[in-house]
């Protein structure tokens, strides 16, 4: 299986991607833009300046991760209505105003003077960055493409893992030498010069509205579903487990990176060396998975891609060493990887795409709930005595659970669309 895969994967990215690259660069550059803006308003940025953030306004760990919860819970909330404005306007229209949003609330937090607004400032922050432009290059990219559809996904999602590799060396190195609210006041220049870039990406965008309507987006049942219609399906509530998971419990596990650490017996910075791995673990999965999503079918492949997560968290319990912590790493990095095509794809095929706008913001709505409450639900059991690596057991167990929610979602997907 191995060495047919192997050179298999080499010919299609060497004969097809390069022209597919050239012909579609303004699109996926528009794609790939978006996410890599959306870092700033992403947990791995907003927590490089936590202790700048506690200390300016006299907070406690507990207090600020509070403030924390409620924002990004918040943002989850107006999600689910704000996400379906992509349905009604273009992308070229509505991208760079989300931009220069973001690059507002960058600047409140540049500003802020008072404790009281922080929540609302996070709900910004969040809101725009890891909601509403994480979600625009989604939804782009599934209506956008339809053949090609999983590379595109793997190709913009690569703006995440350059942000994750970037950013925090970078702004923790400037941190160093300039006050932190001047590196959110460089966030916000970022954004505009990114607002200009995205407009001029998609001054004529690649697929007009009228065009998601067409023949060849239609989901299960051979039509297109709204939002309504899709939420009184079964298979909807099936897969809301499977979205909430990996952003409530790999956030967690990042979220309390000190604290494993601590318990295993290692340094910090011993730990955070092995998470260069993960981006370029998560690099690869994101990559080797469009393309098979793209040859092999997106619903076929749907069971399989928890099955690292429900490992890794097995290994992280039982870890002794940091080779073994790596092994853990890498096969979190590998769902984290299929996490950011394989579901996205899913849901324009199984619904269609004439709405998947407002279908795919219910969906983000509960991611984003889940990287609310999984660093909270994890550190209220740990202050309650059930300690982490106890935890990481059960998680695995959840996403057992979710595995075989996902294969029975996927059958009702597979049965529909041959309907």
């Amino acid at each position: 299986m191995k060495l047919a895969l192997g050179p298999a994967l080499r010919q299609v990215w060497r004969v097809k991607s390069p022209r597919f690259l050239l012909d579609n660069l303004p699109f996926l550059a528009a794609g790939g833009l978006l996410t890599f803006l959306s870092s700033f308003g992403q947990t791995f940025f907003i927590s490089i300046f936590s202790g700048e953030i506690r200390s300016a306004f006299g907070l406690s760990h507990g207090e600020w991760g509070g403030i924390y919860m409620i924002g990004t819970g918040a943002s989850a909330v107006i999600m689910v209505w704000a996400g379906g404005l992509t349905d009604l306007f273009r992308v070229r229209r509505i991208g760079p105003v989300v931009i220069l949003g973001l690059g507002v609330a960058c600047l409140c937090m540049a500003f802020n003077p008072w404790a009281a607004a922080l929540p609302l400032v996070i709900l910004m922050l969040r809101f725009f960055g890891q909601g509403m432009a994480s979600h625009l290059a989604v939804v782009a990219m599934t209506r956008w493409f339809v053949a090609a559809r999983g590379r595109a996904l793997s190709l913009a999602a690569l703006g995440f893992s350059l942000g994750e590799a970037v950013f925090p060396i970078l702004f923790a190195s400037l941190l160093t030498t300039l006050d932190w609210r001047l590196l959110w006041v460089a966030g916000a220049v970022m954004c505009l010069l990114g607002a200009a870039v995205l407009a001029a990406l998609l001054a004529q965008e690649r697929t007009p509205q009228s065009h998601a309507a067409q023949d060849h987006g239609l989901g299960m049942g051979a039509r297109h579903w709204r939002r309504a219609e899709a939420l009184r399906d079964p298979l909807f509530w099936l897969m809301v487990p499977a979205m909430l998971g990996p952003g409530a419990f790999a956030t967690a596990f990042f979220f309390h990176q000190v604290h494993l650490a601590d318990i295993k017996g290692w340094s910090h910075v011993e730990l955070v060396a092995l998470f260069p791995l993960f981006t370029l673990a998560t690099i690869a999965a994101m990559l080797v998975i469009g393309w098979a999503q793209d040859r092999l079918g997106t619903v076929r492949l749907m069971p399989f891609y928890q099955v690292p997560i429900l490992l890794a968290f097995l290994v992280f319990a039982g870890a002794g060493s940091l080779w073994t912590m790596a092994a853990g790493v890498i096969l979190l990095a590998m769902t984290t990887g299929a996490n950011a095509t394989l579901p996205n794809a899913f849901w324009a095929e199984v619904y269609g795409t004439a709405h998947i706008g407002s279908i795919k913001a219910a969906v983000a709505a509960v991611m984003v709930l889940g990287s609310a409450i999984g660093p909270g639900v994890t550190g209220a059991l740990i202050d309650a005595g059930l300690g982490l690596e106890r935890q990481f057991v059960l998680i695995a167990g959840y996403f057992a659970l979710t595995t075989g929610m996902i294969t029975l979602a996927a059958w009702r997907a597979a049965a529909g669309l041959r309907g």
